[in-house]
């Protein structure tokens, strides 16, 4: 049995100024964001982008996740509670994002950029698909370090006990799982597949999709929000909102490989 080491949350702290390792997180993930896009437009020029576009793209899709993760996290998680207390919606220091609103938020604000740019949206998506589960690694990282987002009660060796949680259980440490599966892997798994020419949309597609498996294969090990348990059919709901990326990852690269095959 294994004990979260409960790191401090605050990494620096210069008199009122404190720096937390959260922020930090999302900090190393912006800058992988942009490190790897930019790698990508070096190796693959044909694609025709450019740092400035890479820059570019890194603003709208900050705002994306920071807006959209934000508004996922209040529409699909506590609806109810922020419908009383709108007041708290804006309140990002208390705690609350969802990656799957951050996704959509993203989606949109690549629509945007696009639209702005007179790029064709599928050939933005694919461009910064194999960069983001990077992204995401830092995240789960994050909370990891927050021990937060813990997993269920296990018998496993490496299990752990978070002293957060406050009932001194036994449990899957998942978001290493995660960091894991939707960081590591499938970062390895979509930048192979970029590297050849793929149709419009395939490898957005395949981003979908994947992230879609590892998630719902995770969640299987990560323990429910206390304020929602499990839903219908013994799924959480971050199983059930991945059922949409599973269909929609999977529909879009077979439409991208019959529209366009080679």
């Amino acid at each position: 049995m294994l004990t979260h080491p409960n790191f401090d949350p605050i990494a620096v702290a210069i008199g009122p100024l404190a720096i937390r390792w959260y922020g930090l997180m999302y900090l190393a993930a912006f800058i992988a964001f942009i490190a790897l896009c930019r790698l990508r437009a070096r190796q693959q020029p044909q694609l025709g982008w450019n740092p400035r576009m890479v820059d570019d793209v890194l603003f709208y899709g900050v705002l994306g996740v920071i807006l959209g993760g934000r508004l996922g996290y209040v529409l699909f998680y506590k609806p109810v509670y922020y419908f009383e207390h709108p007041l708290e919606i804006p309140a990002l220091w208390a705690g609350g994002m969802a990656f799957h609103g951050g996704f959509l938020g993203v989606l949109f604000a690549m629509w945007l950029y696009a639209r702005s740019r007179k790029l064709g949206f599928w050939g933005v998506m694919d461009f910064i698909a194999p960069a983001v589960p990077a992204g995401l690694a830092f995240g789960r990282l994050g909370n990891f370090i927050n021990g937060e987002l813990w997993g269920r009660a296990t018998s496993v060796p490496w299990g752990m006990v978070f002293p957060q949680a406050g009932d001194g259980v036994v449990r899957h440490p998942s978001q290493l799982y995660q960091f894991g599966l939707e960081g590591l892997t499938l970062f390895v798994l979509l930048w192979l597949y970029a590297r050849k020419a793929r149709p419009a949309g395939a490898i957005a597609g395949a981003f979908l999709l994947g992230y879609g498996v590892f998630r719902f294969v995770a969640e299987f090990a990560r323990e429910p929000d206390s304020f929602l348990g499990l839903l219908s059919l013994g799924m959480s709901m971050g199983q059930w909102l991945c059922l949409p990326m599973l269909v929609a990852g999977a529909g879009l690269m077979a439409w991208a490989y019959r529209r366009a095959p080679t």
